[in-house]
């Protein structure tokens, strides 16, 4: 592969019973490569490092392809090329068989905002259901509320479509199941409550026992949780397809196959992408492209519930402000009260003193009277006592 085109597209890696056919290409001679087209280095050297690193490793022959994003999904899945692949991996995650009639656009959903979506399809099924299959990058993006909006959307979806094609002959009996299929990569705490489950089915019932079959269907499962499982735990077609979109090394994509040998064409179609480089340089493109998109929303969506929060929080503080405020206009007007009271007390009690010194006053004349009477008593005893030592 080191510098001539031919040479590289010449370095085919199906897995030949599962290891690459040819010996592991150099970092080096990959950038070499592509070094020769200025238009394709310049898509590489566009790619952050996580991406430009993953594209070197699967060029190298040292990972498989990440299916989890929208792009190398699609082309793996591809319901024109491959029907049942996506058929079998849907019909795996709801329990029951289904097959994939068509893919329909995702563009013209009534919903704004995609969160941090890396893969997004939107299949109609050969019964008339529609199925939404989303990956997620993050839990708290894909809250159980977007959920819910999702699945009315496509109810509303559904209807528009049965409405249009039976037009007068239209009937609510018409209506098909639609299912809302989110894979998280990295799953919220509540999904890890339980290490031995990772998919979740759901649906409207009653706590009455009433029997009555809603549109609405749910199917949630935690990657992260699922890759704790080992392979060959619950052999099924579930898990394999499940391992099939989690497996990135060489390694655990030979002990898959050895589990399950009807993955190896897939897996052969994967390695044949490496004559590719083209090809998958773009697909990388893509998906770094969806992600940056979907980021900016993200963050659109996150700088959006920042500030309302911030709002809530402003309106709580002055709610809290007036609160205060007018506690202290209460408290202002008690004190105002209470010096009025001290006032009027401070005036009664100086009425009072004032009483007291004219009552002291008086006190101190009637102790004057009585001194003087005092006096004229002794005088007058005097005088009795002279008189009657002059009778004697």
């Amino acid at each position: 592969m080191n510098q001539s085109k031919n040479k590289f597209q010449q370095t085919s890696a199906p897995y030949a019973h599962i290891i690459w056919k040819d010996p592991p290409d150099s970092r080096e001679s990959i950038e070499s490569y592509l070094e020769n087209d200025p238009i394709l280095y310049l898509s590489y050297r566009h790619l952050t490092s996580p991406y430009r690193e993953r594209l070197l490793d699967f060029l190298r022959g040292a990972r498989t392809l990440p299916l989890t994003y929208d792009p190398f999904f699609k082309t793996i899945f591809d319901p024109v090329l491959h029907p049942e692949r996506l058929s079998g991996l849907i019909s795996s995650l709801l329990g029951i068989p289904v097959k994939v009639k068509d893919v329909l656009p995702t563009e013209d959903r009534m919903l704004d905002g995609e969160s941090l979506l890396i893969m997004d399809v939107l299949v109609e099924l050969e019964d008339g259901s529609l199925t939404n299959v989303e990956i997620q990058k993050i839990p708290y993006a894909f809250p159980a509320e977007r959920m819910s909006c999702y699945s009315s959307d496509l109810v509303m979806r559904q209807y528009a479509r049965a409405k249009s094609l039976r037009g007068k002959d239209f009937s609510y009996r018409d209506m098909r199941k639609v299912y809302t299929i989110i894979l998280f990569e990295n799953s919220a705490h509540i999904f890890h409550q339980d290490p031995d489950r990772y998919i979740h089915h759901g649906k409207t019932t009653f706590d009455t026992g009433l029997q009555m079959t809603l549109l609405q269907e749910y199917c949630l499962v935690a990657l992260d949780v699922f890759r704790k499982k080992p392979y060959s735990e619950n052999r099924s077609k579930q898990t394999a397809w499940l391992s099939l979109l989690t497996t990135e090394t060489i390694e655990d994509a030979e002990k898959l196959i050895t589990v399950y040998p009807w993955l190896e064409d897939i897996y052969k179609e994967i390695a044949m992408l490496r004559q590719k480089p083209e090809e998958v340089l773009h697909m990388f493109s893509e998906a770094l492209k969806i992600m940056d998109r979907n980021t900016v929303h993200y963050m659109i969506e996150e700088q959006q519930k920042e500030l309302e929060e911030q709002l809530e929080k402003l309106k709580e503080q002055q709610k809290k402000s007036e609160e205060q405020q007018k506690e202290l206009e209460e408290q202002q007007k008690e004190l105002e009260e209470q010096q009025k009271e001290l006032e009027e007390q401070q005036k009664e009690l100086e009425e009072q003193q004032k009483e007291l010194e004219e009552q002291q006053k008086l006190l101190s004349v009637k102790d004057q009277e009585i001194e003087t009477q005092r006096r004229e008593i002794e005088t007058l005893k005097k005088q009795i006592a002279a008189l009657k030592a002059q009778e004697i």
